[in-house]
């Protein structure tokens, strides 16, 4: 069976940038677009609205001189106005060749905004389209407020339809501009629209206001549209538009009869660019492109990845540029440290991964996140601590850093069965603590080794400021060595490897 062609247009640049708060540089414009047309393969891109200001003008001028040269300037379009030319002028001016016209698709946007009867309007949209053909820019339509035109005023709706049809236009453009539409109206209307309307392109243009914007995609898909309209990261005003990675995978899995140009490998690099450009954040869950999406954090799904990969769906990372991970926490089991121990090229016995993964529930119970680069120092942190006879136990302490005041550390310590507490006050904190076990060590009559190296760092490569390990050259009368404590606390590092010291000695 032959699949239908469906065009993907962006609107991250025009759409998307009514985000509150985004606005992309003349530089920034540009590179997207690029990205998009080269890189995400899309059909069409929106990049602006005409006479919006003197930067927008310059951005659209410069990606038309670009488009130009590589062949590219039919798909580059811009939203216009029925304003008796102002737009065409303007479009001239910069160098475009395609107008998305802004017109009404609901007869309370007419009456109410415009206050002008069907006829009126539709003379206007007329001149402008004449207009625009006679300078060489080619039109499509948008019926803003189309989706409450259907639910409300269809009859409007069809008469506007009947008219522009007659006219030279290549594609209308079907908003819900209000993001109210469910899935069932959004395939009735369509549906309904289509079969009016045999041959005539019709676009569908979803917002997300009701979280409904990928399923009403799939249902106009369904229906026969022959283009749609997404946005990167679903960026556009108040909830956004339908997302373009959402959409492209549903489209991809659930609608085969339909096929489209998008490149799913380059999905997540245009995602994290345009994240970066616009200071939108991804939301850590937003499917396809958010950091925990392809994250299993559950021990239970990483045992049953290892047996039949249980835990799979069609969604897999790989598609999309990316991998699959094994989140290290409180709820991790032997299988996620050992699919990440797997990735190092580690492999511990069943004892010691025992204890490793001990380690790793207590720093969840924290609240601290464990990265697979902090793993080796865990490893070493646990199966050095499992080589001597612990002696010699740090019970408690309190440390104390002030304005004005000395830093001071309260100690409890229990050295072969008894306790001993003492205070000191020292230049800081670990200090503080060494002075207060220093004086215990006195009433032991022993002395402690001196310090002469003490060095801090956190794993390379982690991502995660969970875990420090501090490491600790120590020097006796016989012997130079070396204790090592890892925690998510500088000082209580410190105190881990010199409580190692205090077993050694």
């Amino acid at each position: 069976m032959e699949r239908r062609k469906l065009e993907i247009m962006d609107t991250t640049l025009r759409d998307g940038e009514q985000t509150s708060g985004v606005s992309f540089s003349i530089s920034e414009k540009l590179t997207i677009t690029q990205l998009l047309l080269e890189e995400l393969n899309v059909d069409r891109v929106e990049i602006a609205s005409a006479r919006v200001s003197d930067g927008e003008f310059n951005a659209v001028k410069s990606i038309l001189v670009w488009a130009e040269e590589n062949g590219y300037a039919d798909r580059i379009e811009v939203l216009s106005f029925v304003d008796n030319g102002v737009s065409i002028d303007w479009m001239v001016n910069s160098g475009v060749k395609v107008q998305n016209l802004l017109t009404k698709g609901s007869l309370n946007h007419l009456t109410h905004q415009l206050k002008k009867t069907p006829e009126q309007h539709f003379a206007e949209i007329k001149h402008v389209i004449e207009l625009a053909q006679s300078k060489g820019i080619a039109t499509n339509v948008y019926l803003e407020d189309w989706s409450n035109g259907m639910r409300n005023s269809p009859e409007y709706v069809y008469q506007y339809l009947d008219f522009i049809i007659t006219q030279p236009v290549k594609r209308i453009l079907l908003p819900d501009t209000l993001g109210v539409l469910t899935p069932a109206e959004t395939a009735k209307f369509l549906t309904e629209l289509i079969a009016k309307y045999p041959g005539v392109h019709f676009d569908f243009h979803a917002h997300n206001d009701y979280d409904l914007g990928t399923a009403n995609v799939l249902e106009a898909v369904k229906a026969g549209v022959s283009g749609l309209h997404l946005t990167v990261n679903g960026m556009g005003e108040r909830a956004g538009n339908a997302a373009m990675a959402s959409a492209v995978a549903v489209i991809n899995d659930f609608a085969p009869e339909v096929e489209i140009g998008v490149k799913e490998s380059s999905i997540y690099t245009v995602s994290k660019l345009v994240e970066t450009f616009s200071g939108v954040r991804i939301p850590s869950n937003k499917p396809i492109v958010g950091d925990n999406v392809f994250t299993q954090t559950a021990g239970i799904h990483a045992d049953g990845d290892n047996k039949n990969n249980l835990y799979f769906n069609d969604l897999l990372p790989e598609r999309f540029g990316r991998k699959r991970e094994y989140a290290l926490g409180k709820t991790s089991g032997k299988a996620n440290i050992e699919k990440n121990l797997q990735e190092l090229g580690l492999k511990l016995n069943d004892a010691d991964l025992k204890k490793v993964t001990q380690r790793v529930i207590e720093l969840g119970d924290k609240k601290e996140t464990v990265t697979k680069e902090d793993l080796p120092y865990i490893i070493s942190d646990v199966l050095d601590s499992s080589l001597y006879e612990e002696k010699v136990v740090v019970e408690s302490y309190v440390l104390t850093n002030a304005m004005g005041l000395r830093p001071s550390a309260t100690i409890s310590v229990k050295i072969d069965g008894e306790k001993f507490e003492e205070n000191a006050q020292g230049d800081g904190q670990f200090d503080a603590f060494m002075k207060a076990l220093a004086k215990v060590y006195v009433k032991k009559d022993r002395c402690l080794p001196k310090l002469i190296d003490y060095a801090v760092r956190i794993a390379p490569g982690s991502s995660s400021d969970a875990l420090c390990e501090t490491i600790i050259t120590w020097k006796t009368d016989a012997k130079k060595f070396i204790t090592r404590g890892l925690d998510s606390d500088q000082t209580v590092c410190a105190i881990k490897a010199t409580q190692k010291m205090l077993n050694i000695i």
